[in-house]
């Protein structure tokens, strides 16, 4: 089931909030996890099997892990959290990445081996690092195991992040799975925040996608026409995935969970560096927390350091897909945090800021074709048709054709990628100190309408981060 689907938003939401709303204290927790299970179930029944394994394994492993920790038996407590992790990477490994490797080894031996066929579990990413961070948390002692299993349930399950995140670290929801405030104003907050993340998604994000898809299948294109198309992923890309996040954050507080954002205007940082501190914040912060920080972070020698950022970045791409592609884009953004911290260095604050805005969207821009490439082979045809190879000259009718077409929206798209809205919404609803209530419910009633009343003429379109 999708987020921003006729069905969700009219049928499945608001029973679920009726039926959760109806309950008493005790029984809210397991309703959500009958709510989120058939949220799953809806899209893929046949894999909630493999949901259910993942919750049994790791809440057992982790009562386990605790008890030898409470016994002071570190060698067992160390051995039942590798075999959590090995167990839940496993399975992880074989949906995601045996493809891959089966494809390689033929590659490389001549092999013939055969591989099944398997579609990739939904969100199986997302929950599976939700997993081992509960596990890395309950083994380093920063947390203790859950001992109810419908409380541990929900944590894995709970359906606003279950299929494209945020990626919730268990420190980040335990408290709130015994006790969450509820009061009108944050679920009015909720309503807001799941709303802005509508508009962007049917609105911005897959109008941009329309395009982006009609210039990606040409088989030849002008340099003009493949730069157009990239920048218009550039903006995709991120409407689409900050969507979500808005909307799984939105979510969360209309049933009484607190999430931190995902995304802060990512393409106003002035370094790639910074750039990974705004863009999916809770992917970098779960590779901070466990396995940068293990690694030893930036506390050893410079050559470690560089290692441990390059594993990082590499890792990151790794996670977005079995691909030599992502790997490669994972590394090119590795390379230059690199080069921005230890060659570069303070260099960079005498260059004006908005130059280094403009340079660091240059570089992330860059990158993007070899993110949506679907091969090594299709990125390099690709960058060559940017760069002049295919013959077709520097701006034809095509270019023109999808730029006049797109403009209005990539210019909408631009404005919307800062916080200049926000700001004049804020200025017009509390204009001279005072709160103009009924602007806010306008503004917010407006785009639902608007959503909805492009929802019904035309066909939704998966969230890009369901692939991974």
């Amino acid at each position: 089931m999708i987020s921003s689907s006729i069905f969700f938003i009219f049928a499945f939401l608001p029973i679920s909030l009726i039926l959760y709303f109806l309950m008493p204290k005790k029984l809210k927790v397991p309703m959500l996890v009958l709510i989120s299970m058939v949220f799953y179930a809806w899209g893929q029944p046949e894999y909630i099997v493999l949901m259910l394994f993942s919750i049994v394994f790791n809440y057992i492993t982790g009562l386990e892990m605790q008890e030898y920790l409470d016994q002071e038996r570190a060698t067992a407590a160390k051995v039942t959290m590798i075999i959590a992790v090995v167990g839940n990477l496993l399975v992880l490994g074989f949906f995601k990445y045996y493809g891959f490797l089966i494809n390689n080894i033929n590659a490389i031996t001549g092999l013939h081996l055969q591989r099944p066929d398997l579609p990739l579990p939904l969100g199986i990413s997302f929950y599976t690092f939700s997993v081992l961070s509960y596990v890395f948390d309950v083994y380093r002692q920063r947390t203790v195991a859950q001992k109810n299993v419908l409380k541990f349930a929900c944590y894995v399950t709970f359906f606003p992040k279950l299929i494209s995140g945020p990626i919730v670290q268990y420190v980040d929801m335990e408290k709130q799975l015994d006790e969450r405030v509820m009061v009108p104003a944050k679920f009015g907050a909720g309503v807001n925040t799941f709303l802005i993340g509508l508009f962007k998604k049917v609105l911005i994000a897959d109008n941009l996608g329309v395009a982006f898809t009609a210039i990606t299948g040409l088989e030849t294109m002008s340099v003009g026409t493949a730069w157009l198309g990239t920048l218009l992923y550039f903006f995709q890309l991120y409407f689409d995935f900050s969507s979500y996040s808005d909307m799984a954050i939105g979510l969360a507080k209309m049933f009484g969970f607190n999430f931190d954002k995902n995304f802060d205007y990512p393409y106003l940082s002035s370094t790639v560096s910074e750039f990974w501190r705004r863009w999916h914040i809770s992917l970098g912060n779960w590779f901070k927390q466990y396995v940068y920080f293990p690694l030893g972070g930036n506390r050893c020698s410079i050559q470690r350091t560089v290692f441990n950022n390059l594993i990082v970045f590499a890792l990151t791409g790794l996670w977005h897909g079995a691909n030599w592609t992502f790997l490669l884009w994972g590394l090119y953004h590795g390379l230059i945090v690199v080069v921005e911290k230890y060659v570069i260095k303070d260099k960079l604050d005498a260059v004006p800021k908005a130059i280094r805005v403009i340079l660091t969207c240059f570089l992330v821009y860059i990158g993007w074709p070899m993110f949506f490439s679907a091969d090594l082979g299709q990125a390099i045809h690709y960058y060559g048709q940017m760069f002049g190879a295919g013959h077709m000259g520097f701006l034809d009718s095509t270019a023109r054709y999808y730029l006049s077409g797109n403009i209005l929206l990539l210019i909408i798209a631009a404005i919307g990628a800062t916080p200049l809205v926000q700001r004049i919404h804020q200025r017009l609803c509390y204009w001279k100190g005072g709160a103009i209530t009924w602007i806010s419910v306008a503004c917010y009633v407006l785009l639902l309408i608007l959503s909805v009343s492009y929802m019904m003429n035309a066909t939704y379109t998966t969230f890009l981060y369901f692939q991974f």
